[in-house]
């Protein structure tokens, strides 16, 4: 009872900000040319300002724009300037309400405060006199409706509802699903290959894959998460310098993964196989131009990274192909370490969404603020999977123009249903292991969504995908009476360095034993 009331309580209060903080939308129109019209986002305070859902039956005013004036003393404006008008002035030097009285005793029927360092809602001591409409625009968004729209513009101020669905979560759940699919399917025929050539050469499958794998032990996991924690909070107190760091890793890691994941198709094309005759006859020409295909998009996603407009397609490309290179890769030996590690992982993800709000002086979410980066930085962590949203909403406009799904959300559970796959490939079982883990996960991913919509607000995606790939995983090993083979692994775990010393100590007694004999 006692953790139930404590996620609650956590719940709760990360909802609070998203309740006071009122998003809505300027809508300006050209008077020369109507059908020239642009929309930019607005905060304003809802116990202020009470704004319609909709363009509908609304009122235009003609705008007037002030800045750089303050508009904090009287003179700073004309009475023929204002009336009737809705004018924007810059931020600072005194209060909203302030600038509110003064913009009213002008005349003036709408306030836009202009904002340079970020916009929030407006707060203050409003007194009940103050009845025209109060809004923080950004500076920047003025500057480009100046530019767009000229000086002859019609605005009104409307928000409209949060769209319940969108359609980006659509695009989100089909790349989530068919890139775990993807590596799980690709690390069950690398180890059917390695069981090909480890029939044929009569020696151990371990020894033909280890120089391609990496095999991640119950300890190792436990390490391995221990890492994550490190390096997300070195991520939160130095943001800005180890940013860069981030970045250039997941140019190198990108490209090499997406090298790696066309050679896969490459090699199975039988054409184009001309070697370099002089230089090195091993080496294949088509697959250097590959490297350099994968070299130049990740260096042009490097160069672009802050373009919003495209680049979000060459980010999500690579984070794919990064996502499924890791599942192929990373391997765990048995169904122990797949539990170790995403528990691990399940309480490591709630603690930093959930726990962390109430040791944050800012109130945040370690997690959150590190993947969506602080408001004083323009860099971003290339982490995620980003879609646009395509419902037209104030959120879009304001703060959240893009649907997000972390690597890890995709990678890290993606690894239990790789060593289903596996395990469905050393146990011949027609790949019952492999189906049933993947549907779990686009349920767990639906459950995902549900609870975004539900509670609008980020969601640790883990909460709901670990329970349910472990769960579906585990029902299906005791239906077939397999859960002691599947928990322990097959012939392709790896020994842990104290299980070894101990085999031989056993092996060197047992033969000093038969030498007595």
């Amino acid at each position: 009872m006692g953790a139930a009331r404590l996620l609650r309580a956590a719940l709760w209060g990360l909802l609070l900000p998203l309740v006071n903080a009122s998003r809505g939308i300027v809508h300006a129109i050209q008077i020369d040319n109507p059908q020239l019209t642009k929309d930019y986002c607005i905060y304003y305070n809802s116990e202020w300002t009470s704004l319609p859902s909709a363009l509908k039956n609304v009122t235009y005013t003609r705008l007037e724009i002030l800045t750089p004036k303050l508009l904090c003393s009287p003179s700073d404006a004309t009475r023929e300037t204002v009336k009737d008008k809705a004018i924007v002035v810059s931020r600072g030097n005194c209060t909203f309400v302030e600038k509110a009285e003064i913009a009213q005793k002008l005349g003036a029927k709408m306030l836009l405060i202009a904002s340079k360092t970020g916009i929030d809602t407006p707060y203050g001591n409003k007194t009940a006199n103050i009845t025209i409409p109060i809004a923080l625009v950004r500076n920047e968004d003025i500057i480009n409706l100046k530019e767009d729209l000229g000086n002859n513009v019609n605005v009104t101020l409307y928000s409209p509802p949060p769209p319940i669905f969108d359609f980006s979560m659509v695009v989100i759940f089909l790349i989530a699903v068919v890139s775990v699919a993807l590596g799980g399917y690709w690390s069950g025929m690398a180890e059917l290959e390695s069981l090909k050539r480890s029939s044929n050469d009569g020696s151990s499958s371990n020894s033909s894959d280890s120089e391609e794998n990496v095999v991640l032990t119950p300890m190792t996991a436990v390490f391995f998460v221990a890492i994550c924690c490190i390096m997300l909070v070195l991520m939160y107190y130095f943001y800005k310098y180890l940013v860069y760091v981030v970045i250039t890793v997941f140019c190198l890691a990108s490209a090499s993964s997406l090298f790696n994941c066309l050679h896969a198709i490459v090699r199975k094309i039988p054409y184009g196989q001309c070697r370099f005759p002089c230089w090195d006859s091993s080496l294949e020409v088509r697959l250097v131009f590959l490297a350099l295909i994968c070299m130049t998009t990740s260096v042009v996603w490097a160069v672009f990274r802050n373009d919003d407009s495209w680049v979000w397609i060459l980010q999500d490309i690579l984070g794919i192909a990064f996502c499924v290179n890791f599942i192929k890769t990373l391997k765990l030996p048995n169904f122990k370490s797949c539990v170790i590690l995403l528990g691990l992982l399940l309480v490591y993800d709630v603690f930093f969404v959930f726990i962390t709000p109430y040791l944050t002086k800012s109130g945040e979410s370690i997690m959150v603020e590190v993947a969506t980066g602080p408001k004083d930085s323009s860099e971003m962590l290339p982490v995620v999977i980003r879609v646009p949203r395509m419902a037209f909403s104030a959120v879009r406009l304001c703060s959240r123009p893009f649907s997000l799904l972390g690597y890890g959300d995709i990678a890290l559970p993606g690894l239990l249903v790789a060593y289903c796959h596996r395990f469905d490939v050393q146990t011949s079982s027609s790949s019952v292991y492999f189906i049933s883990s993947t549907i779990a996960y686009a349920i767990g991913m639906l459950v995902t969504f549900a609870g975004l919509v539900l509670m609008n607000m980020a969601q640790p995606a883990l909460l709901y995908l670990v329970p349910c790939t472990l769960i579906m995983s585990t029902l299906v090993a005791l239906y077939r009476k397999e859960m002691k083979k599947f928990w322990n692994g097959n012939s392709y775990q790896v020994m842990d360095p104290m299980d070894f010393t101990a085999n031989e100590e056993n092996s060197t007694r047992a033969s000093e034993q038969r030498e007595r004999q």
